[in-house]
């Protein structure tokens, strides 16, 4: 599609001396700034800080839709989002989910159980650091009916990334008190025995199971969609010490396939 510099213009106006801007303000300036320049049919942002449930800044879905790309993806489905993994590897810059992807996602139950449920042909993330160790990435999609984003389009989105970056640190500084209060209300978090203070769910949840740490890796990357050869690579073990451990994990949880495990999985972390 051709630039519309007029909708571009109009975008930037807004942020004219603004020292600061409510989220929803900048989030609509956002979307005004890329609807110039490129075509998709939603936009979401998402704030991240470790493993705890990422703050959701801006969205364009209607009220079902925001059920499946917001309510449910906080619930848990996060955890095992391929742009999650990304922003807690604090990785910047423009990049497609297909790209980030393990080799197995798209067979993956998480992928059939919650992520065709999105409909969507393709999601590429703006990833932004913003300080305190918390990674803002504001996500463009379009659905199948819509198609993937043609070449250029990702190009042009490249090409504005630095003046993206420069406005989100500047009007979505300043995060990490949300997700202190976040934790501090406890309802998404629980402790260990013991212990003082709050930890995200994610890292109770293998407490309560009683895996061991190699089985927690090894299980949280089936579920993410990685093969027991790419376990094995980023592990450093052999593929054959991965299926034992695998095999290990199904009995020791009394389950025999990846839909359980899944389903196990998302009901401890409620």
């Amino acid at each position: 599609m051709s630039t519309d510099l007029e909708g571009l213009f109009a975008a930037f106006s807004a942020t004219i001396g603004r020292p600061a801007m409510a989220d929803a303000e900048f989030g609509e300036t956002f979307r005004q700034m890329m609807a110039a320049l490129v075509r998709f049919d939603y936009v979401v942002v998402f704030a991240y800080r470790g493993k705890e449930r990422p703050i959701d800044l801006y969205s364009t879905f209607d009220p079902e839709e925001h059920i499946v790309f917001v309510t449910l993806y906080q619930a848990g489905p996060y955890l095992l989002d391929p742009f999650y993994h990304t922003a807690r590897e604090r990785r910047e810059g423009v990049l497609r989910m297909r790209e980030l992807a393990p080799d197995r996602f798209f067979s993956s139950e998480y992928y059939r159980t919650y992520y065709v449920q999105t409909g969507l042909a393709e999601e590429i993330g703006f990833f932004v650091n913003a300080g305190e160790d918390v990674t803002i990435v504001l996500s463009l999609m379009r659905r199948e009916t819509t198609g993937i984003f043609p070449p250029a389009e990702f190009m042009t989105l490249r090409k504005v990334e630095p003046l993206v970056t420069d406005m989100v640190r500047h009007y979505w500084s300043g995060l990490a008190p949300r997700f202190d209060a976040q934790l501090a209300a406890g309802g998404r978090s629980r402790r260990k025995p013991g212990q003082t203070g709050n930890i995200p769910p994610a890292d109770a949840v293998w407490r309560d199971l009683n895996l061991t740490s190699r089985e927690t890796a090894i299980v949280e990357l089936v579920l993410q969609g990685h093969s027991s050869e790419s376990i094995g690579l980023k592990l450093n073990i052999s593929t054959g010490t991965v299926k034992v451990h695998r095999r290990n994990v199904y009995r020791k949880l009394g389950i025999s396939s990846q839909t359980q495990l899944l389903s196990l999985y998302l009901k401890n972390l409620s």
